[in-house]
């Protein structure tokens, strides 16, 4: 068979790695010019891998699995070092948060470092390439997809037994315009997740650091929206992410560059009803907005004590931010947030300060706007032959989630 695979991420990976060694033609479609400048957000972002069946999807994916790939990633690095950890396997820790109304999600993670992530990708793509059945095609953005007598069609020109989109949540373009001629495509497009990156010193959470290394939790608020942490980087790095016209935070790790401050984000999911159908757009407003506020290309930053008050920051004590001053403006998130999104924040804070004394320090510095966009959940089953995997098909939130999605797309495809 001649196969298409549009976007190389991880779900591209998973998906090749398992096609590589047969008869079929791969030919991967990628819209940066070159591997080097490949975007590929969650591998490029931080690195963390987890083995876990509390997070990352809505796929059942075995544990072995999940570590298989794990180690697959690790190979390929060059020192094969990782920092790990795990999250909730100690008892005492899961009553802990549990008593007070916590939801502790179990994992074993495995922190690869951004420092290390580039050439991991550039040694898969050296031993993909090595095949003679493996065909890179770079600078070629994929616009149009047509199913068509049994056949997809590319951009109108190639034409292919099966295609594979791997597009990730920034490829939801191309998604939203095949949806727009097969509406039933989507299953469900409701949710986004709206919240903040949180910083403070290491000292605070160093006893949990060195537990868990990341520690997830959720929690329903008094709002009755769910909030969680997400993304802990233990005395990491606060960054900003540009999608061209708006500007979110984010936060990694380094595995030998270190910090004094641990990061991770706090977000509310907003699930809305009918007649919404539009969550990145909505998510999109709330960025520009905070935007607007900060100027171009910045976030706003805000002590904890002043958000929770509705107060402009205007100077700063003991904690210092890790992101760039030219990045950041302090203000006030407040102006640019819904209400009900501030308080299930603060309300998710001040109980965790109950198990974690001083995250809820008044200087402890809040970020906005962090955003993660759920992808809309496709419906796989509409076309044999044109199949969606990793987190552009809503089915995935995470690596090693979307890399065991093409793996098993493509276990499919030759099992059948």
């Amino acid at each position: 068979m001649k196969i298409a695979i549009v976007g190389f991420g991880a779900a591209a990976i998973g998906f090749i790695e398992k096609m590589k060694n047969t008869d079929n033609e791969l030919h991967i479609f990628e819209k940066s010019k070159d591997i080097y400048s490949s975007s590929i957000s969650g591998i490029r972002a931080d690195g963390k891998l987890f083995v876990s069946k509390g997070m990352g999807g809505d796929l059942d994916v075995d544990l072995k699995l999940q570590k298989q790939l794990v180690d697959y990633y690790i190979d390929h690095s060059d020192t094969k070092t990782v920092e790990t950890g795990r999250s909730f396997s100690n008892d005492g820790y899961y009553k802990k948060f549990y008593e007070k109304g916590f939801l502790p999600v179990s994992a074993d993670f495995y922190h690869i470092g951004t420092d290390q992530l580039k050439q991991v990708l550039y040694n898969i793509y050296e031993d993909f390439n090595s095949h003679k059945n493996v065909h890179f095609h770079f600078n070629a953005e994929i616009t149009k997809v047509s199913p068509i007598s049994g056949k997809i069609i590319l951009n109108d020109t190639d034409t292919f037994d099966k295609v594979v989109i791997g597009v990730g949540r920034s490829g939801h373009k191309l998604v939203d315009n095949l949806a727009k001629k097969h509406p039933d495509l989507i299953l469900d497009n409701t949710n986004v997740d709206i919240g903040i990156r949180y910083e403070l010193p290491n000292h605070i959470v160093e006893e949990l650091n060195k537990e868990m290394y990341e520690f997830k939790v959720k929690y329903k608020s008094k709002t009755g929206y769910m909030v969680r942490t997400f993304c802990n980087n233990p005395s990491g790095f606060v960054v900003t992410e540009n999608y061209g016209d708006f500007c979110t935070v984010n936060g990694h790790a380094k595995l030998k560059e270190k910090s004094k401050n641990t990061n991770f984000a706090v977000l509310t999911t907003v699930k809305l009803t009918q007649p919404f159908n539009d969550p990145i757009g909505y998510g999109s407003h709330i960025a520009k907005l905070t935007n607007i506020l900060a100027g171009e290309n910045k976030v706003i930053l805000q002590t904890y004590k002043h958000f929770k008050d509705s107060k402009r920051t205007k100077n700063l004590y003991r904690v210092f931010p890790t992101l760039d001053k030219n990045k950041f403006i302090l203000g006030d998130i407040n102006l640019a947030f819904p209400r009900r999104i501030i308080e299930s924040i603060v309300d998710f804070i001040e109980n965790l300060n109950v198990v974690i004394p001083g995250i809820a320090n008044p200087d402890n510095l809040v970020y906005a706007p962090e955003i993660k966009f759920y992808s809309n959940k496709i419906n796989n089953n509409k076309f044999n032959n044109l199949k969606f995997i990793g987190d552009c098909s809503g089915a995935t939130r995470s690596i090693i989630y979307a890399t065991a999605h093409g793996y098993m797309t493509a276990e499919e495809i030759l099992n059948n």
